[in-house]
């Protein structure tokens, strides 16, 4: 069994040589000046924030990891260039490749959070008070690997992410012929229950199995929809997913990319072992 790294921030050479490949080369400076950060010291800046959930300006210089606005910088420009989606990616086709993917079911769920300094996709929590919130859609395969990803304002209703997250999920790799994008049936609980979305679904060939509100609990569906909710945990664990502190959602959005992408390349690694 594999211990738990006491720094998980510190990008390890066998990460390294997949994010390397992704990320836009800079241009070489002329002339004088302070040469840039190094890519891999600001990516370890960036999980360091993720890890603790510091605020980026208190990102401490000591540690070698260049300032916290450059570390915010290289975030959002590195999300521009689709570096987080690709990364991603790259691990679910690992993975695929693997044999631990398993694509014979997808389930879907939400997850609220506090949004304390509002900004785009944030609305009026209806289980907080009406505070301003957000929420995580997230949809996995059956063994509980995030798949997809998507951010909207705490006042959504989940259903309306149900087609949204089916089609948010990418095609995946890893093995010979076409690449596999769609599991043949989503489970999700009864704030999915909606013959509207039910339709939808089914016209990308995917079977919705979702609990009928009104119905007496005891359907059996838990078994197969508590990985949603295992992930949802090891999302949350990471202290800067737990409360949006940021004002610009796509910089959320990059943290909860790149936080999928560390659950999936944990789950490489224990894989490996």
């Amino acid at each position: 069994m594999r211990k738990r790294d006491p720094q998980p921030w510190l990008v390890d050479d066998d990460l390294w040589t997949r994010v390397e490949p992704l990320i836009p080369k800079q241009r070489p400076r002329s002339g004088p000046g302070r040469r840039p950060v190094d890519d891999r010291k600001v990516l370890c800046g960036i999980l360091f924030v993720l890890y603790t959930g510091i605020r980026w300006e208190w990102l401490p210089r000591e540690l070698g990891f260049g300032c916290g606005m450059t570390c915010w910088r290289r975030l959002r420009d590195w999300n521009n260039a689709g570096v987080w989606q690709r990364l991603h990616e790259v691990l679910l086709a690992e993975l695929r490749a693997a044999g631990k993917l398993d694509l014979s079911r997808a389930v879907v769920d939400a997850s609220h959070i506090r949004a304390l300094k509002g900004g785009p996709k944030t609305g009026r929590s209806p289980v907080d008070r009406g505070r301003p919130g957000s929420k995580h859609h997230l949809i996995t395969d059956a063994g509980g690997v995030p798949l997809a990803v998507l951010l909207t304002g705490g006042n959504r209703n989940d259903v309306t992410q149900l087609l949204p997250l089916v089609q948010a999920v990418p095609p995946i790799r890893g093995k010979r012929g076409r690449p596999r994008q769609r599991a043949p049936k989503v489970y999700a609980d009864r704030g999915y229950d909606h013959d509207k979305y039910r339709a939808q679904v089914r016209e990308l060939g995917v079977t919705p199995v979702i609990a009928r509100r009104g119905t007496a609990h005891g359907s059996g569906l838990g078994k197969f929809r508590w990985v949603v909710e295992q992930t949802f945990a090891l999302l949350h664990w990471f202290r800067r997913l737990r409360i949006r502190w940021e004002i610009r959602d796509d910089i959320h959005e990059a943290l909860l990319k790149l936080g999928c992408a560390l659950i999936c390349w944990r789950r490489l690694r224990t894989t490996k072992s």
